[in-house]
């Protein structure tokens, strides 16, 4: 299993702010597991705790989307007491594109990440692109640094239990 973890800041410039710093990072994995195992993990909330890694201990849904329960409009509640992310669902492509941007919890706005699973020779490729700005100033090159080590790890793990439980 490769993964690959690209941070790559960008300036974008708004009517109100003079500059509003933005950054984005894309990582990924190659697993030997099949696109449609791969979705079907990630676009189970409750399941995350088996697979997503010791930060993960809680995963649920806040409130079902179309189709239910994960799809497009749901928010999936996951993470580990004190600290709860909440993301809603924004693209649900089964079996190679589930989106989703954070609602709340990290101290971030404008987040969204987009993962493809791609099939790749006898395979599948994983790619979790995302993009965000930072809430508290000067913490863009720290979050910058975090949440790709954060999310390459998650991909890691989503691959490696998608080989270890096929169905």
């Amino acid at each position: 299993m490769n993964i690959t973890v690209v941070s790559i800041p960008r300036v974008r410039t708004a009517a109100r702010n003079v500059a509003r710093m933005s950054f984005s990072y894309e990582v990924t994995a190659r697993t030997s597991a099949r696109p449609e195992r791969l979705f079907e993990l990630i676009s189970d909330a409750p399941g995350w705790p088996l697979w997503a890694g010791p930060l993960i201990g809680h995963g649920s849904w806040e409130r079902e989307g179309t189709p239910p329960p994960g799809g497009v409009g749901a928010i999936r509640k996951i993470g580990r007491w004190p600290q709860y992310g909440r993301e809603e669902i924004v693209r649900h492509d089964p079996p190679g594109h589930h989106g989703y941007t954070i609602v709340g919890g990290q101290p971030v706005r404008n987040y969204r990440a987009d993962v493809y699973f791609r099939n790749d020779g006898d395979g599948t490729l994983i790619t979790w692109t995302a993009t965000f700005e930072p809430v508290i100033p000067g913490t863009g090159p720290a979050l910058a640094a975090v949440y790709p080590r954060l999310i390459g790890g998650v991909a890691r793990r989503l691959a490696a239990y998608a080989e270890k439980h096929p169905n």
